[in-house]
């Protein structure tokens, strides 16, 4: 297949011991360090092999499985019980690296070559530990990653020594001539703020400021209506001593709108509910009749227990903090989600909902863990439900009781 121009380059010179991609979603980079890994198979002497990636499921998504699609599942084997895969026919370690427990999956072995993918995702001591193991004559690295603050580890360890072995390509999103110019269009759209910063034009740049810059009160806040709404789902903050939040969900024409909006704080009103009268105020909230899907902070395990004892289908929340934001902060860009008028307390929230600045000093985006209630349980419903390809179960209009 052919190249883009910064694909060749890397192609035709990438032969440090650190070769880093940086850069953008969809720019071209990850595919070509498929073809790295076949070039070191032909180059490098027979060793041990690693890849490394946020986790194995990752890993399977982003490298494995686009591979196989490509080349054959002959040619790329399925991982097996001891954490190996064969890439024609030669073995590769298969590990995770979300935490400092990975380290010893690596430690003790001594390494021709490792792969990385998404390498800023990975635990600082997962890294310094794969320094130590390249210790095979002509060892080297390959990776990718998404840039991230500039105070981030690898940036400060890797990127940006003049003493080391490294060579590095910042891709953008205008580097992938294959893209289709309408998409390519779109995404500069959707993406605002820090989002545009780093997914358009890769930089490397702090998280500051409110979370969601680009909310607009005038755009995204709708009028409180009887809207034809053709889907409907709830998403829960749970909370004791803190608020607990329930949003309602519908779609209408293309939008996902947050119809209104359930908050209890137990700390103002000096007294905490139980998971029995959160379940009953759920009830209440719904009206008592069918949701499609119900998606809850899954550290709620009594009350999910709870609900589901009373035949509510629930599905616990998927939890990433910064891809849920992304895809928030996308799909508001986007005009794809808009908060009714009634919502006050989520509404409120906007402005108050910022990146810790102490947090990005220390290399880490992390929201302030304030006024973050409403927004954790619209996040939730996002990134558990409305991710690409996942499909929210049909509900009509009359099961919901008609008018909302």
């Amino acid at each position: 297949m052919p190249y883009s121009r910064k694909q060749a380059d890397v192609i035709s010179r990438a032969d440090a011991r650190w070769n880093i991609l940086s850069g953008v979603v969809r720019s071209g980079k990850t595919f070509v360090s498929y073809d790295l890994i076949l070039r070191r198979l032909v180059e490098l002497p027979d060793g041990n092999r690693v890849m490394i990636g946020r986790t194995q499921q990752t890993l399977e998504r982003n490298v494995l499985n686009p591979m196989r699609r490509r080349l054959g599942p002959y040619f790329v084997s399925v991982v097996n019980s001891k954490n190996t895969c064969r890439i024609a026919g030669k073995p590769f370690y298969v590990v995770g690296a979300d935490n400092k427990e990975a380290v010893a999956k690596i430690q003790g072995l001594g390494l021709v070559y490792a792969y990385g993918d998404e390498i800023t995702t990975w635990h600082p001591d997962v890294f310094q530990m794969l320094k130590s193991r390249l210790s095979d004559k002509g060892a080297l690295f390959d990776g990718t990653c998404n840039p991230e603050t500039p105070g981030h580890w690898l940036k400060k360890d890797i990127l940006v020594r003049t003493d080391l072995d490294v060579k590095q390509w910042h891709f953008v999103i205008d580097d992938n001539p294959f893209l289709p110019p309408e998409y390519v269009g779109n995404l500069k759209k959707e993406y605002t703020g820090i989002f545009y910063q780093r997914y358009i034009l890769g930089r490397w740049t702090v998280a500051e400021g409110a979370v969601y810059d680009m909310f607009d009160a005038a755009v995204h806040v709708a009028p409180t209506a009887d809207r034809a709404y053709t889907r409907y789902g709830v998403s829960i903050d749970y909370g004791t001593q803190n608020p607990c939040v329930f949003l309602l969900w519908g779609l209408c024409e293309g939008v996902w709108y947050c119809v209104r909006e359930y908050y209890y704080d137990g700390r103002k009103s000096q007294r905490q509910k139980t998971d029995s009268e959160y379940a009953d105020d759920y009830q209440a909230f719904t009206g008592g009749l069918t949701v499609g899907n119900t998606v809850v902070d899954p550290s709620a395990a009594s009350f999910i227990a709870e609900l589901r004892k009373r035949g509510v289908r629930v599905q616990p929340a998927d939890n990433d903090v910064l891809d849920g934001i992304r895809l928030v902060a996308s799909l508001l860009s986007g005009g794809k989600i808009k908060i009714n008028d009634c919502c006050a307390e989520y509404i409120k929230e906007f402005s108050a909902y910022v990146w810790d600045d102490r947090a990005s000093q220390r290399g880490e985006d992390r929201p302030v863990k304030e006024n973050d209630h409403c927004h954790d349980a619209a996040r939730y419903w996002c990134y558990t439900m409305l991710k690409p390809g996942k499909q929210v179960k049909l509900v009509s209009r009359s099961q919901f009781g008609g008018k909302l």
